[in-house]
């Protein structure tokens, strides 16, 4: 087997044979013994341990790494409680102000407003007319207009399809974090 040390740019033959002609691995060696002795003295103690180790311990085979488990799809949130009723949206006119939570509310967020939910809450609206859903975050107070039960935001609202209608019936599911 062929072993190389390079020291200082210059390679030296340290054990085996090989394909090189013997004034490659003369030259090396003489050129870096008598650079210096404590060269001479690193060179010899590499030589010591390459003759005296075990030739089957050279390649040692690792075993392969066991298999990563496979990811498993995140969980549904768990749904803490169920209710119905009509929802409104609302957005052009009220971005750029802020929100009951201070939030600015901007065109296409997922937000809602709720009259109790504490602020964080998230709940998923499904629009019953169409079946269309989405996971909103309560960050506004309201509505305050008849008996709805939840105002979303404009980016909400068109993902529920119910922009054209401005109005829909809902399901709405508080999920638990």
């Amino acid at each position: 087997m062929r072993r190389f040390c390079l020291l200082g740019g210059s390679a030296l033959l340290l054990s085996g044979s090989t394909g090189l002609p013997p004034a490659f691995a003369t030259t090396g060696r003489v050129a870096a013994e008598t650079s210096s002795p404590s060269l001479e003295l690193a060179i010899r103690s590499v030589e010591t341990s390459l003759e005296s180790a075990d030739p089957s311990d050279e390649l040692q085979i690792k075993p392969a790494a066991p298999a990563l488990p496979i990811a498993t799809p995140p969980q549904q949130p768990r749904v803490k409680s169920v209710s119905q009723g009509q929802a409104s949206w609302y957005g052009p006119g009220f971005f750029g102000n802020r929100t009951a939570s201070g939030e600015v509310l901007r065109p296409g967020t997922l937000t809602a407003a709720h009259r109790t939910l504490p602020f964080g809450t998230q709940v998923r609206v499904t629009n019953m007319g169409n079946g269309r859903s989405a996971i909103v975050r309560i960050n506004d107070r309201g509505p305050f207009h008849g008996n709805r039960v939840i105002d979303l935001a404009h980016g909400a609202a068109n993902n529920l399809g119910l922009i054209s209608s401005g109005i829909a019936n809902v399901k709405l599911e508080v999920l638990q974090p």
